[in-house]
This record gives structure tokens, C-alpha cells and sequence, in this order.
């Protein structure tokens, strides 16, 4: 149960698949219908999505030490430049350490429009899928590399855990796989339309054969920190979750049915969970300490289950939704996603809308 739980660290790449998809879906779909790409359009949107929230945590950890859930923090340049990821040491800087996916999702808004509208200027057309394959192989290109050339030689240290996540685990060039199969999900089923139609009507199928790759994965990585898990783990994480994620959007999938109002409220409260959950529980443990009671304990679990979520709607309805309606006034109207029909496993749908 426990080597269950410790596979828990894939629901990051889920969330990779999820965003790629969702993202990229949005920009092809506008392409489409031939209205192109407004840059200018995408980047307000996320950044009254991410930015405000994300700062307010920010000024939290550098403000108030006592927030902090470790004693070191990265350089504020790190965190403003959204580069924490790169070169992240757990063991020395590892407070507001899970900000790191944050950093990837940040640079892949970055760099996705950019190269979209540089190959619409180009015309490249349906052959920039080449370039998705091109870089799905780099990676492991890079994986190797930085396997070979700083981790081996620190095998045999005590803290080599260190050096494997510093090398491998956080760097964005070895993290695209769930982005690009993101990105490749939303590209043939938008541009492919008789693929999509195929693929659609054996929703539970792919399902099974995801749910098939993941055990397939599980088994791969149960030592994260091996060669095979560091080189092809990661991708194949990558593919079974993207699997799981077209039988979801696909109406003969009996996850495509499924809807809760539940999960459609943490969907929405998710980006603050995210950002403020490690603060919140190391305050509420604090506190919580003080009155005698246990800090693993089911009591306490219990209190910091309470206290993130209502941390998250602080943030939620004190910071995300004022500046989203700042956003809506200056975009002049409200826009909305109808890319995917909101099902209960593709809530994040709520989350990203843009």
C-alpha cells in the first residue's frame, strides 16, 4: 500500500497531459475556424489566472517565516523568473519546492504560442507534428545525458536522491513527455477529425490499455531513482495517462459520463490548494502541536484537510476571482471553453478556462 501511495508523484504528470491538452486545444481550435492566434488575448488570460495568486504566496513565504514549511528559500529572482525548477536543490533550498511544475507549466505558456504562430507564419501545416516527435526523442536524449553525467557519479553518496532530483526530476527538458502527448492528443483530434471519430467509439478500450501502460509504469518505477525508471518511465507515464485522458473525453467512455458537483469544487479551488497547501498545513501542525495533538496522527490529518480548503477559498474569492474580473473587464467579455463537455475527471477544465 505504502509503494502505492509512493507512486502518488505521476499525478504531476496527469496534470502535465491535462494542461497540454487543454491548452493547446483552445489555440488549434482557434486556428480552425481560421481566426489564428492573439497573443496578446492568451497571455492576459494567464496571467490574471496564475499571476496574482501565485504572488500573494510568494510574498507569504518571503514575508512571514513563519509560513515557510522548510527554514531555506530559493532567491526571490528564482520564483519572479519562474527558473526555481532549474537547478533546485531539496536538501538546501527546498521550501515552496513543489512550485516547480508551476515553473514548467509557466515556460510552456511561454514558448507554445511562440512556436505556433512561427510555424502558421511558416506554413509548416500538418508537419509540425515531426517537431513533437523530434522532442518526445530528445528527451530521452537529455534523460541519458543527465543521467550519465550527473547522477552516476553520485550513486554512492548517502544524498544521491539529491543530485537525481536536481538532474532529472526538475529540469523542463526532461519533463515535456506529458505536455507533448498532451499537445498531441488535442492536435489529432482537432485537426484529424476522422481519426478523433475512430478513436472516440472505444473510449473504455483505451481506458483498459491506459490503466493497462500505468500498472506497466508502476512496476517500471518502483525505484524512481533507476535507469530504466529515469530514461523510460517518464514517457510512459506519459503515454498511459494520456490514454486515460482521450478515453475521458470520449463519449462511449463511461468516464465522460461521470459528473460531480464535488470534484467540480475542488477543480475550482485547486490552483490555490496547490500553491498554499504546504504553508497552511505546516501552520495548522504548528498550532495544532500546542494543544496536544499528534502531528501524524488521524486527528490531525483531519484539521489539515479542513484548513487547506479553507485557506483555498480565501485565496479562491480574496485574490483569483477579483482579478479575473479585472481580466473580463479588459478583455471587454467573458470567454469561456467549449473545446470538451466538463466531466468530473476533466474538471481541470475549470481551472484553466480561460
Amino acid at each position: 500500500m505504502d509503494q502505492a501511495f509512493a507512486f502518488g508523484w505521476t499525478g504531476v504528470d496527469l496534470f502535465f497531459v491535462l494542461s497540454g491538452y487543454l491548452i493547446s486545444a483552445q489555440l488549434f481550435s482557434k486556428i480552425a475556424q481560421g481566426k489564428g492566434i492573439s497573443l496578446k488575448e492568451f497571455f492576459l488570460k494567464r496571467f490574471f489566472r496564475i499571476i496574482p495568486a501565485y504572488l500573494v504566496v510568494v510574498a507569504l513565504y518571503f514575508c512571514i517565516p513563519v509560513f515557510r514549511e522548510r527554514e531555506a528559500l530559493p532567491p526571490l529572482w528564482k520564483f519572479l523568473t519562474f527558473t526555481q525548477n532549474l537547478g533546485l536543490n531539496l536538501k538546501t533550498t527546498g521550501t515552496f519546492s513543489h512550485a516547480w511544475s508551476l515553473c514548467i507549466e509557466e515556460q510552456f505558456y511561454l514558448l507554445l504560442p511562440l512556436i505556433i504562430t512561427a510555424l502558421l507564419y511558416f506554413k509548416v501545416g500538418r508537419k509540425s507534428a515531426w517537431l513533437i516527435i523530434a522532442l518526445f526523442i530528445t528527451g530521452f536524449v537529455l534523460r541519458y545525458i543527465s543521467w550519465v553525467k550527473l547522477v552516476v557519479p553520485f550513486l554512492e553518496a548517502d544524498d544521491s536522491w539529491v543530485a537525481w532530483y536536481r538532474a532529472i526530476y526538475y529540469p523542463t527538458y526532461n519533463r515535456l513527455d506529458g505536455l507533448l502527448v498532451g499537445v498531441s492528443i488535442a492536435g489529432v483530434f482537432q485537426f484529424w477529425p476522422a481519426i478523433r471519430e475512430r478513436v472516440t467509439r472505444y473510449g473504455n478500450v483505451i481506458l483498459i490499455i491506459g490503466l493497462l501502460l500505468l500498472a506497466g509504469a508502476y512496476f517500471l518505477c518502483e525505484d524512481p531513482g533507476s535507469f530504466n525508471a529515469t530514461i523510460f518511465g517518464f514517457p510512459l507515464v506519459a503515454i498511459a495517462y494520456g490514454a486515460i485522458v482521450m478515453a475521458a473525453i470520449s463519449p462511449s467512455c463511461v468516464l465522460y459520463r461521470l459528473n460531480s458537483r464535488i470534484s467540480s469544487r475542488i477543480a475550482i479551488l485547486s490552483y490555490s490548494i496547490y500553491l498554499s497547501h504546504k504553508g497552511v498545513i505546516h501552520l495548522t501542525q504548528l498550532l495544532c502541536s500546542k494543544w496536544g495533538i499528534a502531528e501524524k496522527g488521524h486527528v490531525m490529518f483531519f484539521i489539515c484537510m479542513i484548513t487547506t480548503i479553507l485557506g483555498a477559498l480565501v485565496m479562491r474569492y480574496a485574490v483569483e476571482k477579483p482579478f479575473l474580473h479585472i481580466r473580463d473587464y479588459i478583455l471587454y467579455k467573458k470567454t469561456t471553453s467549449n473545446i470538451v463537455k466538463p466531466v468530473a475527471f476533466l474538471n481541470v477544465d475549470l481551472i484553466n478556462k480561460s
